[in-house]
């Protein structure tokens, strides 16, 4: 006689499931212990506080009592965490339960206050483990969403407080696609890098902002003869629309732009749905020339986004040079509107 493979299945799964929610309370419990230690060096601090230096030598003192009994979880350097922990939480309903110490570890690194607003926002949202956290943190999402947006509109849409309206609220420039393993250095096709992105999708989606889901690649369309083929094809449920997107591994043209806006006019035309919003394209290039793109397209234009993208992740002093940048263009434009 022989069990059936979905009795065991079924059993396999529920001990799987319970280990999984024994970790997370694990887990739970230690972010709470770590906070509660935080509050208690914290508040015996501030009454010590008229004592030169006596912050520094309360926590060496208890590093040196509680290390050698409990492990390097009580160090010098652990303590401080616990300590700015509680002061960047003080009041424990903001903690997390769904996030886990390396989670807070990344969120206490950030000294600013609305940046790390919203990647808790995005995190709890999003469901973000924490090395796809540390990993958002590091390719500079907040500043990139920046570029192109205003903070309390960014802290708005991570907060679900508004839904976006405009692609460019939720689509980043440049993108940051380390996670394909492309050296920049190599010489590669719009194939290999096509390919690549296929492979890594679940991080691809994650990169291009929220709310995608994968539709189709190499989506072909016939055209009163003429075949045509759109390297991929999303949904976006925040926009409630189509998203195509075209792939170049050169500097975009103006005939780039004309094919995306094509391909963006067949969607609204023969696949969109009546209650749908309408279509949007994304050129994704390695380079493009801002004032080309502009020119190209209507002024009110909502339809098309080229985005750059780079294969490495960039540096504090890269991202606030592009800010600044970006900063200047706006002061630049306002001073003509004003003219």
């Amino acid at each position: 006689m022989e069990l059936k493979k979905e009795l065991i299945h079924q059993i396999q799964s529920i001990i799987a499931s319970a280990r999984e929610r024994a970790i997370r309370s694990v887990d739970t419990e230690r972010v709470l212990m770590y906070w509660q230690i935080g509050k208690v060096i914290f508040e015996e601090e501030q009454d010590g506080k008229e004592r030169a230096g006596y912050g520094d030598f309360l926590i060496k003192s208890l590093s040196s009592s509680l290390q050698p009994q409990f492990g390097s979880g009580f160090s010098y350097r652990q303590l401080n965490w616990y300590r700015k922990f509680y002061r960047t939480f003080p009041i424990v309903s903001a903690v997390r339960t769904q996030f886990s110490w390396t989670h807070f570890k990344t969120l206490l690194s950030i000294d600013n206050a609305n940046k790390r607003e919203f990647y808790i926002a995005e995190a709890a949202k999003n469901n973000w483990t924490a090395r796809q956290l540390e990993r958002q943190v590091n390719s500079q999402l907040f500043e990139r969403l920046l570029m192109s947006n205003d903070v309390q509109a960014v802290l708005a849409v991570a907060r679900e407080e508004k839904l976006p309206s405009d692609a460019k609220e939720i689509i980043k420039d440049p993108m940051v696609l380390e996670f394909l393993g492309l050296r920049r250095e190599a010489a590669y096709y719009e194939k290999d890098l096509k390919a690549a992105i296929i492979t890594h999708l679940q991080d691809f989606l994650l990169e291009i902002g929220n709310g995608f889901s994968f539709v189709a690649r190499q989506k072909r369309i016939h055209i009163e003869g003429d075949e045509f083929s759109i390297d991929l094809v999303f949904f976006n449920r925040l926009l409630q629309c189509f998203v195509l997107m075209e792939i170049k591994t050169s500097k975009i043209t103006h005939q780039d732009i004309g094919q995306l806006q094509m391909y963006v006019n067949y969607y609204d035309r023969f696949e969109k749905q009546d209650f749908e919003n309408p279509t949007i394209g994304i050129l994704l290039c390695a380079d493009k020339n801002d004032a080309v793109v502009k020119i190209t397209l209507p002024e009110n234009n909502k339809s098309i986004v080229a985005s750059k993208y780079q294969l490495y992740l960039p540096t504090e002093q890269q991202l606030i040079a592009a800010v600044q940048k970006e900063i200047e263009k706006l002061d630049q434009q306002e001073n003509r509107d004003t003219e």
